[in-house]
């Protein structure tokens, strides 16, 4: 048996007994996330912003979100800048910069490829000056990251049906508190789905973003995951949900039983919505550098992920994995989008990607 767990304030009452008037809503707890690139298609051919759906954005701004995006790339981005602080365009330039984009974990594919583009934008541009080679670099960085620059689109399928995934560790379930808070503020009805049975503390961590959010959950006691997230499904049809997001256990790509019952899943939920998953969207710590990209390719190679959530860029020098995911994406024609980064703990440290806000952030 599965259970919904409901999220209703409680109804006070009169010294005497008798009910009183509905304790109002509380206030959210945090600014929505930022939806600039969140795209949302029903009742239109076309997605629309979901900004139009939300209430208008409080502090911090987007502007402020780049402030805290550059200063979480710090590590990353200061070797790239003392790269161009010397008064010479040379060979000992780009042997620097070749150098500097390696140790941020940019991989050897993309490194290659972006000193290439670079090369020829300023023989194009016949620029002589360190600071113009930079400003070309973001330029360059920008159009290798600019596939990964794609909105989340909701409301095209009822409902939407998105399955995370990712290692032990990444904050796959606080990634779906944040996206369903920012959902929820959007005005979607989202239910989610306690798939991950393995991890003791899993169910209790979803019902606490459920309880906050004011979202439903569908769960079993030790149950089958594969079972809850076709309850959360079947449920989501009857009840009109917009959004069902199906949570699951963290495991390793070799761990080959557990990435067979990630595919059951996926299966499963097929069944209970011939069309979906709509978005299978693959958690990554952005610590873990070049291994993050092992992840993408492994879970990929399963499951025929449609997005990626990068987490954690604040605490790393590995930022260019970004640059090398794109380019593992252009080599093999896999479209992929990154939806979210994140650098912090707090909601609004969870924000949709842009390529150049990136670019220039990691360049500095």
């Amino acid at each position: 048996m599965f259970s919904f767990f409901k999220k209703k304030p409680p109804t006070p009452t009169l010294p005497d007994g008798t009910p009183g008037q509905a304790a109002l809503p509380e206030p959210p707890l945090a600014p929505p996330l930022q939806p600039s690139r969140i795209a949302d298609t029903a009742g239109s051919s076309e997605p629309t912003d979901l900004a139009t759906l939300a209430p208008p954005e409080p502090a911090p701004s987007r502007a402020g979100w780049v402030d805290r995006l550059r200063a979480g790339l710090r590590k990353t981005g200061t070797n790239i800048a003392q790269v161009f602080t010397g008064t010479q365009v040379d060979d000992a330039l780009y042997e620097e910069l070749e150098s500097a984009l390696l140790l941020a974990d940019t991989g050897l594919p993309a490194t290659e490829a972006l000193l290439a583009d670079l090369k020829r934008r300023v023989k194009a541009a016949k620029a002589t000056e360190p600071s113009a080679v930079k400003a070309l670099l973001v330029d360059a960085l920008t159009d290798l990251l600019e596939p990964l620059e794609r909105p989340l689109v909701v409301g095209e399928h009822v409902p939407t049906v998105m399955m995370v995934v990712g290692v032990n560790g990444a904050g796959k379930t606080t990634s779906i508190g944040k996206l369903t808070h920012h959902l929820a503020q959007g005005g979607r009805k989202v239910l989610l789905a306690a798939g991950d049975t393995f991890r003791a503390a899993a169910r209790e961590q979803l019902a606490v973003w459920g309880d906050r959010n004011r979202v439903d959950i569908v769960s079993q006691q030790g149950g089958d995951p594969a079972a809850v997230t076709f309850d959360a499904v079947t449920a989501g049809r009857s009840r009109g949900i917009d959004v069902v997001i199906a949570d699951t256990a963290g495991r390793l790509p070799t761990q080959l039983h557990l990435m067979e019952e990630l595919k059951k899943i996926r299966r499963t939920i097929s069944k209970a919505q011939p069309d979906a998953p709509h978005e299978v969207l693959l958690v990554v710590d952005g610590n873990t550098g070049q291994n993050a990209l092992a992840q993408v390719k492994s879970f990929d190679g399963a499951l025929q992920l449609t997005g990626l959530i990068v987490t954690k860029l604040d605490g790393t020098a590995k930022g260019g994995v970004l640059a090398a995911i794109a380019r593992w994406c252009a080599a093999e024609k896999r479209p992929m989008a990154v939806y979210f980064i994140g650098v912090g703990e707090r909601l609004e440290d969870l924000q949709t990607f842009s390529a150049r806000e990136f670019a220039q952030a990691i360049v500095q």
